[in-house]
């Protein structure tokens, strides 16, 4: 059965909103071969309407970037989430409108392997309910900013053991958990 893995760069104070501006400083060689490995290790993605717009407007347009993973983001399976949207254009990518628990439900029984979600803050807000996320790996960054989109609302709770730690060069720890 394939597993739901949320991945996010949160700053210390939670907020993940436009990590490329925060993030790079902390960009450590030993980050960026997590980072890349993280990737390379998932089947697919599943992103929502904005993160996917986001990335299909650019990773198309490279190979073999410096970290390694733009063949692999080209290549992979990508469902989609969005009412709004008509069309999916990206390679390899799956529009799901209607009946999107009952669908990913489905997805998930199909094979093996880690269904990624990046960004997406609104899809995992929606999916946390339906209890249908198996991990969050969350990269967490040495800066405050005191400000921005955080992955989790005011009113959310949410019951979670730890799993995985790991600290690297730059400051920044991976916290990996698992919903209880």
């Amino acid at each position: 059965m394939k597993r739901i893995v949320v991945l996010e760069f949160l700053t210390a104070d939670g907020v993940m909103e436009s990590p490329e501006k925060w993030q790079f400083p902390y960009l450590s060689e030993d980050l960026a071969k997590a980072n890349q490995a993280q990737m390379l290790a998932l089947d697919s993605l599943l992103l929502g309407r904005v993160t996917y717009e986001i990335f299909a407007s650019s990773w198309p347009l490279r190979t073999n970037n410096e970290f390694g993973i733009a063949d692999k983001l080209n290549s992979m399976t990508k469902y989609v989430i969005s009412s709004g949207l008509e069309t999916a254009k990206w390679n390899n990518s799956t529009l799901i409108k209607t009946n999107v628990v009952n669908e990913i439900a489905k997805t998930k029984q199909q094979g093996e392997g880690d269904i990624g979600i990046v960004g997406s803050a609104a899809l995992i807000r929606w999916l946390m309910p339906y209890n249908l996320i198996d991990e969050y790996r969350f990269l967490i960054h040495p800066i405050v900013l005191g400000k921005g989109r955080r992955l989790f609302a005011d009113s959310t709770t949410l019951m979670l053991k730890l799993v995985e730690t790991k600290g690297f060069e730059s400051g920044v720890i991976l916290l990996a958990y698992q919903p209880v």
